[in-house]
């Protein structure tokens, strides 16, 4: 997978996850891809300052992202 697939589909991923951010009064960014491995993020809004952000991070956006491109080794928020 080159580099720009990998990119369309992070962006693939983060729209799914978008709508839920959203109802909640969040969103995220996409930051940078490092290596064509490391996905850095942004959350914004109300999930800036949620402390539960980190297990949606984990169990929700790290997995959906996953989904659309296995080879991803981590997501962070930044």
């Amino acid at each position: 997978m080159s580099s720009e697939e990998i990119t369309l589909n992070v962006e693939k991923a983060l729209e799914e996850i978008r709508p839920f951010l959203q109802s909640d009064g969040g969103d995220i960014d996409l930051i940078a891809i490092e290596d064509d491995l490391h996905v850095k993020v942004s959350f914004k809004g109300a999930c800036t300052d949620c402390t539960v952000n980190q297990m949606t991070l984990r169990s929700g956006v790290e997995m959906t992202i996953k989904k659309y491109v296995p080879q991803i080794k981590s997501v962070i928020a930044v």
